[in-house]
């Protein structure tokens, strides 16, 4: 039961709650309430006769509590931080830099498909073990009481697979390569975080809980450091498959291959050069530049090609015209 007064002459300037309506009121349990009240998480009640009394501040500090848990702190941690707060030392920097960290790292907007839709975009065909399989990578979301609706966190990331299966990539290798490669880019991710933090963050963050003023520029430089990360992985990405394309095609098309490889320990090309045709690039380009001469050349025919086709079809065009 809360109480607003005892007397219009002398009203009370605070609600005051029994445990049971603290709890009400807050969402915690009786149960929880006092094991914060233990932990020296919440302060002590007034004690009016054989009952405890709560104030405001008591269920501010639980709402305070329960969205620090949400945030992934510890009691530990969360009661260090409202001991700084109650001694004065402030604890919206700290706010602030937890909600600098828990916002979006990415402009893109979460979308919605329908099942109807997910099925067209994937070829028609129906897959339940498929979505299921999405929606256990986190790629599709369910919506609570839609079973014929889901929640797209990564629009990108569903075209993506959308296009690896138009391409002829089966949907349960696409899903092997998403978990292989996410287990990568959460190493990247884990590296790059202990980079920032061993050579940035450490003289913010190696006191706890940091001062107001700390982490409000350890929030500010999250903001400036956030891009980072991506663009580090885009440019390396970039450069990765620069090297790695050309050697990728050199290889399927036998330009590695010497003619007394073992070819039981090496993959099959789809197309092979013939041998002296392969020496004779290595003569006059080097071994290490083979596989950018053959990209290249590969490229310039195609280009030949279309420049002939096109001069051909113009032609023709032209010789119809003058008959006319």
């Amino acid at each position: 039961m809360s109480g607003t007064g005892s007397s219009a002459a002398s009203p009370r300037s605070a609600a005051e709650y029994r445990i049971e309506d603290l709890a009400h009121a807050s969402g915690a349990t009786v149960r929880t309430i006092r094991a914060y009240q233990d932990r020296g998480l919440l302060p002590t009640p007034e004690r009016r006769g054989r009952a405890n009394v709560y104030r405001d501040s008591h269920l501010a500090r639980l709402r305070q509590i329960a969205d620090l848990l949400d945030r992934g702190y510890t009691l530990a941690s969360i009661k260090e931080l409202l001991e700084a707060w109650d001694t004065g030392r402030g604890l919206g920097g700290v706010l602030g830099l937890v909600a600098e960290v828990h916002g979006p790292w990415t402009d893109e907007q979460a979308g919605r498909i329908s099942r109807d839709e997910l099925h067209a975009r994937f070829g028609g065909a129906q897959d339940d073990q498929a979505v299921a399989e999405a929606v256990e990578l986190g790629v599709l979301e369910r919506v609570p009481g839609r079973d014929d609706e889901f929640l797209v966190p990564s629009p990108q990331e569903l075209s993506v697979a959308v296009e690896l299966h138009a391409a002829g990539v089966p949907l349960a290798a696409i899903s092997v390569h998403l978990r292989e490669l996410r287990g990568q880019v959460e190493h990247m991710a884990s590296r790059f975080l202990e980079f920032t933090t061993e050579h940035v963050f450490a003289r913010y963050l190696g006191h706890r809980p940091p001062t107001d003023t700390d982490a409000a520029e350890a929030a500010a430089l999250v903001r400036r450091l956030r891009p980072l990360a991506q663009q580090t992985v885009d440019a390396e990405l970039a450069r990765a498959m620069r090297t790695f394309a050309p050697r990728h095609l050199q290889r399927h098309l036998g330009a590695a291959a010497p003619a007394d490889s073992d070819s039981s320990t090496s993959e099959q090309p789809l197309v092979r050069l013939p041998v002296e045709t392969m020496r004779s690039v290595q003569s006059m380009v080097g071994p290490q530049n083979v596989a950018a001469f053959v990209a290249a050349a590969a490229e310039r025919e195609v280009q030949t090609r279309t420049l002939d086709a096109l001069a051909s079809s113009h032609l023709k065009t032209k010789q119809v015209d003058q008959i006319d």
